[in-house]
């Protein structure tokens, strides 16, 4: 069994249900020990600049802002899409906590290097 877990989020606040549910996930996977790491690809990347999640809140679920606290305080790491962070012009200034912009190549290493990883896509 793997002692990693990735999940890949690819929405925001265009689909705050997944988006809710992709955290709520991974921080059930931090929670119990697997080293986790949230891929934040497409539109998914928007999380990744602070104050972007404040006032997303599905109903039945904690609000997403703190979700995404809680990953981070639990030890998950959050991957962001290089090319898709620039490609929306953020600012790489303004990332939240636990956060850093990679490339493709970083994902890959994680899902394949000791062991691998199991992905789940939102």
């Amino acid at each position: 069994m793997s002692e990693k877990f990735c999940v890949s989020l690819t929405c925001a606040r265009d689909n705050a249900d997944k988006a809710t549910v992709a955290f709520v996930v991974a921080g059930a996977a931090a929670a119990s020990e697997k080293e986790t790491l949230v891929f934040l690809s497409t539109e998914g990347v928007r999380l990744a600049e602070k104050g972007y999640a404040d006032g997303i809140h599905e109903e039945g679920f904690a609000p997403l802002k703190q979700l995404l606290e809680s990953y981070v305080e639990a030890g998950g790491k959050i991957f962001v899409c290089s090319p898709c962070f620039k490609k929306r012009g953020l600012d790489e200034t303004k990332l939240i906590a636990g956060a850093t912009i990679v490339g493709g190549a970083k994902l890959v290493e994680f899902l394949t290097v000791d062991g691998g990883s199991p992905c789940i896509t939102y």
